[in-house]
């Protein structure tokens, strides 16, 4: 049988990975290669599975156990996955496969999903969002399904817009539907695009 204990999953902005006991763990402290930094984290149980979300929506998995001690510098997760030239390993999700989040590209569109539907045994990753040319994936939010009730949308000129998050469509992979409008014009040359995204709950 596998322990099921807190872990703490580390991506490095060069896309090296190492995972630390328990949830209380100061990640942007650990020590990184020369010239590589914190990128992001996820906190898990041991006998799940860590997710790895590249540039171009694909996902992968690797069992949260089998990852390299925090006490290291981990090892790059390229190692162990094909990920395509040029993409990279932006956000990293731990969590039972019942977990429900939220993925969305820079452009506007997202959806909601279970965990479950990012995993994949391929090298190769599986494709879950798609990210139109010139995009790339928002930040991933997790939420607890019986107390979400909002979802707030920001755009890189500070534009916030908030609205039920049962109007956003739940689908096992594409492109989804849109959640913030921004101008054609200023998305397409650069000018404006979507920075992030929150779920709130009920009080």
């Amino acid at each position: 049988l596998m322990p099921s204990e807190p872990v703490t999953v580390v991506l490095s902005r060069s896309g090296w990975v190492r995972a630390a006991k328990g949830h209380e763990i100061d990640a942007a402290s650990l020590n990184y290669r020369s010239g590589d930094e914190f990128q992001h984290l996820a906190r898990g149980r041991s006998n799940e599975l860590a997710v790895f979300l590249d540039s171009r929506g694909r996902a992968y998995s690797l069992a949260a156990h089998s990852l390299p001690s925090a006490r290291s510098q981990g090892e790059p997760l390229s190692s162990r996955f094909t990920i395509q030239a040029g993409e990279r390993f932006m956000y990293t999700l731990a969590g039972s496969g019942e977990q429900k989040i939220v993925l969305a590209s820079t452009f506007g569109y997202g959806f909601v999903t279970e965990l479950a539907n990012l995993h994949s045994r391929m090298k190769a990753g599986k494709a879950v969002l798609t990210v139109p040319a010139g995009a790339e994936p928002v930040m991933p939010v997790t939420f607890d399904q019986e107390k979400a009730s909002t979802i707030i949308c920001a755009t890189s000129d500070g534009y916030l817009l908030a609205f039920p998050l049962a109007d956003v469509p739940e689908l096992a992979k594409g492109k989804g539907n849109k959640l913030i409008n921004v101008p054609p014009k200023r998305l397409k040359a650069g000018e404006e695009f979507m920075v992030g995204m929150t779920v709130m709950a009920e009080n």
